[in-house]
């Protein structure tokens, strides 16, 4: 595995092919308060490419023509708070976009553990380490082991999509995944309107 560590933007002439996994870390949780910081990316060929960010002018053409490239499928796990990060930060709205936390919940329906932890688990035997998750992602330098939780996140994202999707297929859920997957850029806009604790489909 090699991580490749770019200040500022993806570099010029990279391509990272049609499918790319995708993940940001942020100074926190929090809309509106937390900036992005990060954002990692993965080709699914072992190696993965950190962005850390400029801000707050966050001058990214490169990374942003992939975010909103239609020939480029983004691979995220819970992508609704990265694609609202995007959004608020970068400007851009990002699709097409698969999220694997949304397959596992549609195709995992024996289990509630959907996070990318216990999901990487059950279906790869790979053990991440969330030890780093919770750090400064806003300073100067990052460090060797916030670099390697970085790539950790989506160095098997492509590895996940193949094994849900089988997973969908066989429970007859492709289509309605695929219906959620669509959603989602508009989901992360209804986040940043307002209604992100609110479900607007519900009764009351």
């Amino acid at each position: 595995m090699a991580i490749h560590l770019h200040k500022g933007d993806l570099p010029d002439g990279l391509d990272l092919g049609p499918t790319v996994a995708i993940d940001s870390e942020t100074m926190g949780l929090r809309l509106g308060r937390d900036p992005l910081c990060v954002v990692q990316l993965s080709s699914g060929d072992g190696d993965a490419h950190v962005v850390q960010l400029d801000r707050p002018a966050y001058d990214a053409p490169n990374l942003k023509r992939l975010l909103t490239d239609p020939k480029v499928l983004k691979i995220f796990h819970f992508g609704r708070f990265d694609i609202a990060m995007f959004a608020l930060h970068l400007g851009v709205t990002t699709a097409p976009v698969y999220c694997t936390k949304i397959a596992s919940k549609l195709a995992r329906t024996y289990t509630d553990r959907h996070g990318l932890k216990d999901v990487t688990k059950e279906l790869l035997g790979v053990d991440m380490s969330k030890a780093q998750q919770s750090s400064d992602w806003g300073q100067a330098a990052l460090s060797p082991e916030q670099l390697t939780y970085a790539a950790s996140d989506v160095l098997n994202l492509h590895a996940l999509k193949a094994r849900l999707d089988a997973m969908l297929a066989r429970e007859g859920r492709t289509d309605l995944a695929q219906a959620c997957f669509d959603f989602l850029p508009w989901r992360a806009k209804l986040d940043l309107a307002g209604w992100e604790d609110v479900d607007i489909f519900a009764h009351s």
